[in-house]
């Protein structure tokens, strides 16, 4: 009755719908009609015959004319598309069609898995008992379900899959926890029970069948693998249900069926990897099916595809690439923890290089699938054989797997303009530099320069060198607007590579002088602790500085030559100025307590000869960076070169003055040290002021008169209180006598200060 009802009321709609048009067409009648009377009054004003015709007509030669009406005939009216009757959502029909038996079944399923528990925890019935009512539950749901196929197919269908997991349950318990059968004919039935599943799911053609009946029974014996003998028919268990569900990927692309095993599949055995594996009970056991495993789902994902021929999309791509990593990972643990294959981790990875060749050269000869899943699998050879070699040296393969694969997805995605592909790379780069940066916290020291450590960060710069270089050859084009995410990667991208190549260098440094410091123990003290020289530690801070200041002259140069990007530019300079300042205050210091040292030796800690040669040493490398700088200032604006010319003044005042600190703490005459600064930093601002009378840069002689105010400050309010009389009278003359030259100077040229102020 309900349904003849709601039949009713959709009919009525329907004849309020036809009615509504009705009126509608006859009002357009009606002013079109008035319309073509007003046009036959306006073209026929004297002729009272009217001939309508609604298609255009020739003029007949010889013939007299009649004033009579000519009309082009209409344009035919589209019909106006009927407008769809919105049915009102049935939330309470989709809720009790849909949703609910599904839920039902579930509830189903978990009772009697509550009520077998109680059973046996109470003994309340035998063994044998419960797995004949257990299966005879299933059975009975099954017959239920098949009667109610023809009226109601989508119930019936959640009704069957629910009976076959419960049947996959019974059988299950049956074997593997009360041994009421043999493996054979346990083995047999889960074959019939795999079998009639596929075939109930692909003639029904719902996906629920799959997903209740197959998936649904990987949570049965999840808890019951505690031995080898249990995990030996876990995994065997697992391997029909994942063969049925390879069986249906051939016919059905039911991707829900496929991530849901692929998860359930791999979730349980990561989880008794990482809680139960024994490398001694289960490394043949595990590595057979991890295997097997791999190799289903890695058909499972193509074979649909590439029968029906169709592209593939993000979410396959991902799937395949997953798959891939999952049994590597936990393949190079297994490996990793063997006494023996441990030394096999290089050939591992070799061997999915092969797997991967093998696909992408049956996928190349049979022409199957697009170029992009072709370009894929290759790049995963490339990849593995890439990494095979240092991981064979090293358990380091995490960094280089990802840098890689993300090499290859980006040539992918760019040269080929796949931006799926590209996108993923950008995912895969922030892996790989993360990942980099953990292998950097555990650094161990070795020969430096000769380890594993170094050799993994140089393939990385390897992948990120050429991603930089691709981004470059395949830029975007000049008219479309680049996505936000494409114009950060083409900043981090370079930034990596940049920080990454200074980063591996200035670690080979300090491992260098670290290990100079362990070797270099010569006492211990009265608590046993050993006492080293802890000069080589401040030759590694003065060495890292030089290499730094370096490496900023190198990019500046690349900077001027090769490549012109405002970021890098900024970012350089930044750099620069905390590097200058570490400089000319830490370095410095350093390098004075080395001269000191050397001057005067003691039996704890000497220095020798060397701390003199590396102060030098850093003072040409200084004046190097500082002449890259000048470089890059004088090839932009003139206001530039004004900048540099007040930078590169303070910065020489700066390195005259530590330097004669330096020699003077170095020759233990600290009394001079107030005395000699007053005296050069008022020798300098005449030099200056000499300076920039002669080039006409008064901003020179402004900062030589900042100078030279700052020199009396100092002497008034600070030296003359420290200074004994010689020594005041030293400073008082030698600067009265300086600023009198000053003076003069100013007079003697002022025609050509006036001259530079006019300009």
């Amino acid at each position: 009755m309900a349904d003849n009802q709601d039949r009713i009321n959709l009919l009525h709609q329907k004849l309020d719908f036809l009615i509504q048009r009705q009126d509608s067409f006859q009002k357009e009648i009606s002013e079109l009609r008035r319309e073509i009377e007003s046009l036959q009054r306006e073209t026929s004003p004297v002729s009272k015959v009217e001939t309508v015709s609604f298609t255009q007509e020739q003029p007949v030669p010889e013939k007299p004319r009649v004033h009579q009406q000519t009309r082009v005939a209409p344009k035919p009216i589209a019909p106006r598309p009927e407008p769809k009757i919105k049915k009102p959502s049935n939330w309470e029909k989709f809720i009790g069609e849909n949703l609910i038996n599904k839920i039902g079944v579930l509830v189903l399923i978990i009772g009697v898995g509550i009520g077998a528990k109680y059973a046996i925890d109470n003994e309340l019935i035998s063994p044998l008992t419960r797995i004949i009512l257990g299966y005879l539950m299933g059975l009975g749901l099954l017959g239920f379900a098949l009667k109610l196929k023809k009226k109601f197919e989508s119930f019936s269908a959640v009704l069957l899959s629910g009976s076959m997991a419960i049947m996959y349950f019974i059988t299950f318990l049956a074997y593997s926890l009360y041994g009421l059968m043999p493996q054979s004919l346990a083995f047999i039935i889960m074959v019939i029970f795999t079998v009639f599943t596929v075939f109930a799911a692909l003639k029904y053609d719902q996906q629920v069948i799959a997903i209740i009946g197959l998936v649904g029974a990987y949570s049965v014996p999840f808890l019951l693998s505690d031995g080898s003998g249990k995990v030996l028919v876990l995994f065997s268990y697992m391997t029909l249900i994942n063969i049925g569900i390879l069986i249906i990927a051939f016919k059905k692309y039911w991707r829900l069926l496929n991530l849901t095993s692929f998860f359930a599949t791999w979730l349980i055995f990561a989880t008794w990897y990482f809680s139960s594996f024994n490398v001694s009970m289960h490394f043949n056991i595990g590595l057979t099916f991890l295997f097997i495993f791999f190799a289903i789902f890695y058909t499972a994902f193509l074979s649909y595809k590439l029968i029906k021929k169709e592209n593939y999309e993000a979410k396959d791509i991902f799937s395949v690439l997953s798959n891939s990593f999952v049994f590597y990972g936990i393949g190079i643990g297994m490996l990793n923890a063997h006494p023996v294959a441990t030394n096999y981790l290089g050939l591992f990875t070799l061997l999915n290089a092969i797997i991967h060749f093998g696909v992408s050269t049956l996928i190349y000869k049979k022409k199957l699938g697009d170029k992009s899943l072709f370009y894929l699998i290759l790049g995963l050879v490339l990849t593995f054989i890439t990494i095979a070699v240092p991981i064979q040296l090293n358990g380091q393969w995490v960094t280089l797997c990802w840098a890689f694969q993300a090499l290859l997805l980006f040539w992918l995605g760019r040269s080929k303009k796949v931006p799926l592909y590209e996108n993923l790379s950008y995912i895969v780069m922030f892996l790989a530099f993360f990942s980099l940066v953990e292998d950097w916290w555990n650094y161990k020291n070795a020969t430096p320069f000769f380890n594993p450590d170094f050799l993994n960060s140089l393939l990385f710069l390897t992948a990120f060198g050429f991603i930089f270089y691709l981004q470059r050859k395949f830029r975007e084009e000049e008219n479309t607007k680049i996505k936000f995410h494409v114009s950060l990667m083409n900043y981090f991208v370079p930034g990596v590579f940049l920080f990454v190549f200074y980063k591996a260098i200035q670690m080979e440094i300090s491992n260098y002088w670290n290990l100079k410091y362990l070797a270099s123990t010569m006492s211990t003290d009265r608590s046993g602790y050993s006492i080293y020289n802890e000069k080589f530690m401040d030759y590694e801070t003065v060495w890292i500085l030089n290499f730094t200041l370096l490496y900023l002259s190198a990019i500046f140069f690349v900077i001027e030559k090769k490549i012109k990007n405002a970021a890098l530019e900024i970012t350089t300079l930044v750099i620069s100025g905390l590097t200058l300042f570490l400089f000319i205050t830490t370095g410095l210091y350093t390098q004075a307590s080395l001269i000191h040292n050397y001057m005067n030796p003691t039996d704890v800690a000497p220095a020798g000869f060397f701390g003199v040669i590396v102060h030098y040493i850093s003072l040409v490398i200084l004046a190097i960076f500082v002449y890259r700088i000048y470089i890059y200032f004088i090839s932009r604006q003139e206001k530039n070169r004004m900048l540099f010319d007040i930078f590169f003044s303070i910065l020489v005042i700066w390195i005259l003055s530590a330097e004669m600190l330096i020699w003077l703490n170095a020759f233990n005459i600290y009394e001079n040290n107030k005395l000699g600064l007053s005296i050069l930093w008022g020798c300098y601002s005449l030099l200056l002021i000499s300076y920039g009378i002669w080039k006409g840069k008064k901003h020179l002689r402004i900062l030589a008169i900042v100078l030279f105010g700052i020199t009396l400050l100092k002497l008034f309010f600070y030296d003359i209180v420290h200074l004994n009389t010689i020594r005041k009278t030293i400073v008082f003359v030698s600067l009265g006598i300086l600023l009198l030259v000053i003076s003069f100077l100013y007079n003697k040229y002022k025609h050509l200060i006036l001259d530079d102020d006019k300009k």
